[in-house]
C-alpha cells in the first residue's frame, strides 16, 4: 500500500465567518470535503453527491463475471 502526504493550506469563507484545514492525510482530506459539503449544500445533496462518485467508480473499477 501507498502511502500519501498531503500538503495543503484550505481556506474557506461563511457568511458567519471562516475557516482554515491542513489535511495531511487522503483521509483528513475527505472528512474535510465531506464536512463542507455537507455545510454548503446540506445533508440530503451531499450524500446523493457522494452517492453518485460512487456509483460512477463502481462502475470504473467493477470486474467482469
Amino acid at each position: 500500500m501507498t502511502t500519501h502526504h498531503i500538503d495543503a493550506d484550505i481556506k474557506v469563507k461563511w457568511p458567519e465567518g471562516q475557516s482554515a484545514y491542513s489535511p495531511g492525510t487522503p483521509e483528513e482530506l475527505i472528512l474535510i470535503a465531506v464536512d463542507l459539503l455537507v455545510k454548503d449544500l446540506g445533508s440530503d445533496a451531499a450524500r446523493s453527491f457522494i452517492d453518485q462518485v460512487f456509483e460512477r467508480f463502481s462502475h470504473e473499477h467493477s470486474t467482469p463475471a
